[in-house]
């Protein structure tokens, strides 16, 4: 049996379910822009925006990244957050129990000091917090998650991720954690491929018996 210790958790998709609000927003913007890319939303998710459009689509040229990455700032800073149900409720029993929680996100700084303060999770919720500027590697990289256990002093193996993304799975894998998948953004089936353990959101779970009793099957 391994021990847990500390709760992780992605932000978009996580925490908050808005992914349906990027996807409209990429679809206006690839029209707008009359971009040559297919699948432009489902190939940024869960990645660091810069270093994904360099590797997902190099027919971009240098302007048209930048003008991208410059409107998803915009758009970031007054988007809608509307919560995953029961997520506050769960990491309010998570810091009850004693555990340690970490958020980690490859979102940027000014997004993520609106979207926090503006969630009332600025302060006294997460003991850690990653970001991109942290981050030399994003997702699927483990770098944001081995930082995580690094803060907390936990080692990977005692930390659960909640993840969305195929891109935050595979991280959380690497990193030699338990990965549980938020159905909130993939199709429960896509999640099931890469782990064991999914839920729709924390309200209606089901979560593995064994998450708040500090324990898991190995």
């Amino acid at each position: 049996m391994n021990n847990l210790k500390a709760f992780l958790f992605d932000f978009d998709g996580v925490i908050v379910h808005t992914e349906p609000e990027y996807d409209r927003f990429f679809e206006a913007l690839v029209r707008d822009m009359q971009l040559p890319v297919e699948h432009f939303a489902e190939r940024l998710k869960g990645k660091r925006l810069v270093e994904a459009l360099a590797e997902e689509f190099p027919q971009l040229d240098e302007g048209q990244r930048a003008h991208v990455v410059e409107a998803t700032r915009r758009f970031e800073l007054s988007m809608n957050l509307p919560l995953v149900p029961g997520v506050l409720d769960f990491i309010r029993q998570v810091k009850a129990k004693g555990y340690k929680t970490g958020l980690v996100t490859s979102s940027i700084e000014p997004k993520m000091e609106m979207a926090l303060g503006k969630l009332g999770l600025a302060q006294g919720v997460f003991d850690t917090v990653v970001m991109a500027g942290r981050i030399e590697r994003g997702k699927p990289d483990p770098m944001c998650y081995l930082l995580a256990a690094s803060d907390l002093g936990v080692p990977p193996a005692d930390c659960v991720v909640f993840e969305d993304s195929l891109a935050g799975v595979q991280a959380g894998l690497a990193a030699g954690m338990t990965v549980i998948g938020v159905a909130t953004t993939l199709p429960r089936e896509r999640l099931l491929d890469m782990t064991p353990y999914v839920i729709s959101d924390f309200q209606n779970g089901p979560l593995p018996g064994w998450v708040l009793e500090g324990q898991r099957r190995i």
